[in-house]
């Protein structure tokens, strides 16, 4: 039975009892489970933890609770709306977000008085747990961790998140509290798993949806053939246009997703030009990482009020950000993972009404198979969430973070692991000092403040707009890696619509300085990869190839860039790019072919039929471990340094690797299925080498 309190406040928002899912989850919390709750988009999900937590709070005012959202926009739209809430109840139960945004002089009114902390990640990670002694009165009495949008934590990030995780874990043990775990997710294929690897804890499941769901009609659009002979299409962005156009000047608030940042800026300026008739440019707007934070506060709003009719975004508003109930959503090509595009495809329709969502082939193999093969999107289950907490670079860096925290004594373990060793190598080199059978932080150094949980890079490139000479104005940030690309001198930045051009990179400080400018064209880099195996972990043979996996060393630079027209997308211009490299050791599998293979294929057709496969693996693999293209690198070399035979490299685009790979490994024979079913689907008959790559892949 629900405290009166709380079913007067549902009862206000018009809820007279509790959907299957969110009562079961509410019945598990009371036994004191720890629980992680499955059900697609706009089902409820957050009355699973809200009703639990207030409960809690509401039987003891000294009861805490902390809420852990992937970003500060998702964590001040739950915050909105769990005010809304206690506001019904007209109870008092203090909820504030801590994070980045938080004035100074909120702050110790949150540590001492907060019954909900609202933050992410970041902030447990470098604002928090490292001050854990401002926060005593909050550990000591932590009832409940609730972890949403439970599936974005994977890959890099997830591995990251684990050790905060487990850093959080042992300083409430310290204060003598153990919280309960409440997680929600999108539907995934293992979200018992993932939240036991991300919390090292026991879970009770809940996966069956007691929400209704309003009609959701989908259409798979193949743009029309521009080229028969090399099966290219129409441009999927161009076709996109044309078609968000139409529901725009009709006044369907429709929602654009795109891959890529520079996609989203290209899609939003040429909506804004098709629909300045119909509205001014502020109704038509873009949503990306990169933004400030009161940029996105505004656009949100906005979509929510209906001021905005029309957004293009990258997959940061796959998330539970709620933006109001978008009638159309569009994609401008196949996400990459069932799991995302059931996301994306959730943002329109929200709760009981009916919806339409396209998906805009491109010419790529994927997309062409999956808008040809629409039974394999509908059939497939979603895809398995990866991660690897014990990656040595990341582990290591926590390791460091907990120290300062809190002295590891003999025999302590960390993430499941006893850390002597790693403790003792850490003395050796002068970070910690062993002394009375317990190891203490003696560095100077601040550790959390110099871990990014989200990149590769540690640190991001600041991007200074200053096309007004008295008044220079940040406009957003980007990581160090994608900068190299993107942010090189000369290069077309597009933000918000409007382009800008780098005038002068400055890699050492990591500031961008750019000025508004208005040309026909974008820019795009070329990233030139070399690669050397340090050292083989694990082989096997096949009929006419090895299959290997264990350690590289990747050697990056940015030579070159070129400048691409608007409309067309020729290739008006080129110029170099003055960069230093940037190496990165991880983990890899690569397929070595044995001689056989060579002398059947021709010397002469060997390189293309190399590179052909190296692209549709780096198609196919990641469907198969649910991550982004950029999250693996694709290299095929001619002659591979190590053997000396023609071998295709898949690596983990981060130092030390997150798992991926050694996925990818275990999963060759699936993988390669997958390339042959790609080239089943391939409508070219000749010029594509479709028969020499068909070979290479039914060697594996």
């Amino acid at each position: 039975m629900l405290d009166e309190r709380i079913c007067m406040a549902l009862r206000k928002r018009g809820i007279g009892e509790l959907y299957t899912h969110q009562g079961q989850a509410v019945h598990l919390a009371k036994q004191k489970q720890h629980i992680v709750a499955v059900t697609p988009t706009a089902s409820g999900k957050s009355l699973c933890y809200n009703v639990p937590v207030l409960e809690e709070i509401l039987a003891d005012e000294n009861n805490r609770a902390l809420y852990l959202f992937p970003t500060k926009a998702l964590a001040q739209d739950q915050m909105s709306d769990l005010h809304e809430m206690i506001h019904d109840m007209g109870v008092e139960v203090r909820c504030h977000t801590y994070d980045g945004d938080t004035a100074p002089q909120i702050r110790t009114t949150v540590r001492k008085a907060g019954h909900v902390v609202i933050t992410n990640p970041d902030m447990l990670h470098s604002g928090i747990l490292p001050h854990h002694a401002k926060w005593v009165s909050f550990f000591e009495n932590l009832r409940y961790i609730v972890i949403d949008e439970l599936h974005t934590y994977r890959g890099v990030f997830g591995s990251h998140v684990a050790n905060v995780i487990a850093r959080l874990k042992r300083i409430c043990t310290y204060y003598g509290s153990s919280p309960q775990f409440i997680c929600t997710s999108a539907t995934i294929a293992n979200p018992k798993e993932l939240a036991e690897e991300l919390t090292g804890e026991t879970f009770q499941l809940i996966d069956q949806n007691g929400a209704p769901r309003g009609k959701k009609h989908f259409i798979f659009y193949n743009p029309p053939m521009v080229n028969q002979p090399l099966q290219i299409r129409q441009s999927a962005m161009t076709k996109v246009n044309e078609l968000a156009g139409q529901f725009l000047k009709e006044g369907i608030q429709t929602i654009v997703f795109a891959k890529s940042r520079v996609r989203v800026e290209l899609i939003l300026s040429r909506l804004q030009e098709l629909t300045k008739r119909n509205f001014g440019p502020s109704a038509i707007r873009g949503y990306r990482g990169g933004y400030l934070p009161k940029q996105r506060r505004e656009i949100e709003k906005g979509l929510r009020s209906g001021d905005i009719k029309g957004v293009v975004s990258t997959n940061a508003l796959e998330l539970g950000v709620d933006i109001g109930q978008l009638e159309v959503c569009i994609m401008t090509g196949y996400p990459g993972t069932i799991a995302s595009s059931w996301q994306q495809a959730g943002r329109a329709g929200r709760r009981q009404n009916e919806s339409a969502v396209l998906m805009v082939a491109a010419s790529t193999p994927l997309d062409q198979y999956m808008v040809k093969n629409p039974n394999y999107f509908f059939e497939r289950p979603p895809e398995t969430a990866r991660l690897n907490p014990h990656n040595l670079v990341i582990f290591i860096d926590h390791l460091k973070c907990a120290a300062y925290e809190l002295p590891f004594r003999s025999g302590d373990t960390f993430g499941g692991e006893i850390v002597d060793d790693y403790l003792d190598y850490l003395a050796e080199q002068h970070v910690v000092h062993f002394k009375a059978s317990k190891w203490y932080w003696m560095n100077d150094a601040f550790p959390a403040h110099g871990i990014s949980l989200r990149s590769a890079s540690q640190e991001n490139v600041v991007i200074v707009d200053q096309s007004d000479v008295t008044n220079h104005v940040v406009i957003g940030e980007m990581d160090r890696f994608s900068a190299m690309t993107l942010l090189h001198d000369e290069a077309i930045y597009l933000h918000q619509g409007v382009q800008y051009q780098v005038e002068y990179l400055d890699w050492d400080e990591k500031k961008a300085f750019v000025r508004e400018v208005q040309v026909e064209y974008f820019t795009d880099a070329n990233l030139a990869v070399s690669l050397r195996v340090l050292e083989e972990d694990e082989s096997r043979e096949e009929e006419n190839a090895s299959v290997s996996f264990g350690d590289v060393s990747v050697t990056g630079k940015a030579t070159i860039f070129k400048k691409l027209r608007l409309t067309t997308m020729e290739n008006i211009g080129s110029g170099p790019i003055h960069l230093p490299e940037e190496e990165l050791h991880t983990n890899a599998m690569w397929v070595s072919f044995h001689l056989a293979v060579l002398n059947e294929i021709g010397q002469e057709w060997l390189d293309q039929a190399l590179v052909g496969l190296a692209n549709l693996l780096h198609h196919a693999a990641p469907v198969h471990v649910m991550c982004d293209r950029g999250d693996i690198r694709v290299v095929p070399q001619i002659k591979a340094d190590h053997s000396e035979l023609p071998t295709i490299f898949i690596y983990d685009s981060y130092p030390g690797g997150i798992g991926l790979a050694k996925e990818i490994y275990t999963r060759t024979e699936a993988v390669f299925g997958h390339v042959e079913a790609l080239l089943d689907s391939c409508g070219c008959e000749a010029g594509c080498l479709r028969v020499l790559v068909m070979h290479q892949a039914n060697e594996i």
